[in-house]
């Protein structure tokens, strides 16, 4: 390879590694085409699954600060630059390196930190993203449940409370028909006073006298 070509491979490499979350090794020693193929389209989406050279391979992953695989660029190599959910990538490589032995998963980095191949072994086993949140979103729900049943409890034993008054209240014939009629002999009274007085019998208006009749006709 031409040192241009040399170079602009090692800087893409490098922006693969500064680029991902994480990163996982592997030798595909013995894989047909189409079964490389196959592996790239079961990580697509989370992991664009590259082969590589390992001379630049190495300057790349330490121009990027990547140290965890130094000891491990041996023969021929792929590494799957992880985009997305490093677990979906880590269950991908397991699960075709199960139906496919030849592909052996060396080890990799995951946020900076090196990981061993029963490492991401291990990472494979945990449930993805997808899985956590739905269990997240589910405990969410049950908290709000729980809590709204919470709030519910006294306002129905107050609602119960105040209809077993208003029964009593209509049973009862309410608060104005159970207090009784008072009189105002005050009032009654009066009212004789002003009856039994001469000012209410006269007209207390003077009678004027009508003008008496002129002399002449």
């Amino acid at each position: 390879m031409a040192r241009p070509d040399k170079a602009s491979a090692v800087a893409e490499l490098t922006d693969a590694f500064r680029n991902s979350n994480a990163a996982v090794l592997t030798e595909y020693r013995g894989l047909t085409v189409a079964q490389l193929k196959a592996l790239r389209r079961s990580l697509s989406g989370n992991a664009e699954y590259h082969v590589v050279k390992n001379t630049l391979t190495k300057i790349a992953a330490k121009e990027a600060g990547v140290e965890a695989f130094e000891s491990l660029l041996a023969g021929p190599s792929a590494i799957a630059f992880v985009s997305g959910d490093a677990v979906e990538v880590a269950k991908g490589l397991r699960d075709f390196a199960k139906a496919n032995p030849l592909l052996v998963i060396k080890g990799g980095v995951l946020d900076g930190k090196p990981l061993s191949a029963a490492d991401v072994t291990k990472l494979a086993d945990l449930e993805s993203r997808e899985v956590l949140l739905a269990k997240l979103a589910g405990a969410m729900t049950a908290s709000l449940s729980q809590a709204a049943a919470l709030f519910q409890a006294p306002l129905s034993k107050t609602a119960r409370t105040v209809e077993a008054l208003r029964a009593q209240v209509e049973a009862t014939g309410g608060p104005a028909a159970a207090a009784p009629a008072t009189e105002e002999p005050a009032v009654e009274a009066s009212a004789e006073a002003v009856a039994e007085s001469p000012v209410a019998t006269e007209d207390p208006v003077a009678e004027t006298p009508e003008p008496e009749a002129s002399a002449e006709s």
